[in-house]
């Protein structure tokens, strides 16, 4: 089966699931939407958001980028989308939680930590997206001279996460609704390695697991 078809027929049981055997969903839909949460997430195939928790049409509102980044207050055009889509969700959905999903094996991070530049004139699109992350590159070089650099990637990933947090907390409406007690902000990680989903604590200053790795091999008894 080729690419398009494989979509087609992913649709049409799409179709089957949600608005042959169970209609109630998308009949409630119709009129709007009232997702509690936004998820900031990559746009990398392998981490779907909805796919990973489980959730239906209408759980999420999801705003996926490159390394999933939250870009600084700026009047900026090039960076507005994003702000646009979190200023929606807080203010006009409401939203009672933002997460920030970040994962192992970003190539957005992979492209900041290795930071190629470009020789034939062309504008580099990645590149002046990921300097919203810079201050992470450069806070992983400076406290890990020594590592490898998987141990720096996965470090810059999961320091990008608070970089977008912060840069969440900076926005006059999300810092309004965090102060009102009706918005909660979270950084995740997935590590599609192990199969483990982590959570930055504050109070610790590190990501700790919240749902733990199955093991992949039977245990020896």
């Amino acid at each position: 089966m080729g690419d398009i078809e494989r979509l087609i027929d992913g649709f049409q049981r799409f179709q089957q699931q949600y608005y042959e055997d169970a209609p109630s969903l998308y009949r409630n839909l119709r009129d709007g939407q009232h997702p509690s949460t936004l998820l900031i997430g990559c746009c990398d195939s392998r981490v779907d958001p909805a796919m990973l928790l489980g959730c239906d049409p209408g759980d999420i509102f999801t705003v996926r980028n490159v390394a999933n980044l939250v870009p600084p207050a700026s009047k900026d055009r090039g960076l507005q989308g994003v702000l646009a889509a979190i200023q929606f969700a807080v203010e006009q959905l409401q939203v009672s939680r933002i997460i920030v999903l970040g994962h192992a094996q970003c190539g957005g991070i992979r492209a900041l930590m290795e930071r190629r530049i470009r020789r034939d004139g062309e504008t580099d699109y990645l590149e002046r997206w990921m300097d919203i992350a810079e201050p992470a590159r450069e806070r992983v070089l400076r406290q890990m001279p020594g590592a490898s650099d998987a141990e720096r990637r996965r470090a810059c990933e999961q320091a990008s996460i608070l970089i977008s947090l912060r840069n969440l907390e900076d926005l006059p409406f999300v810092r309004r609704a965090v102060e009102a007690g009706s918005l909660t902000l979270h950084g995740w990680y997935f590590d599609l390695v192990a199969g483990a989903l982590l959570a930055y604590s504050p109070r610790a200053d590190t990501f700790l697991p919240i749902v733990c790795p199955l093991l992949t091999e039977p245990a020896l008894l």
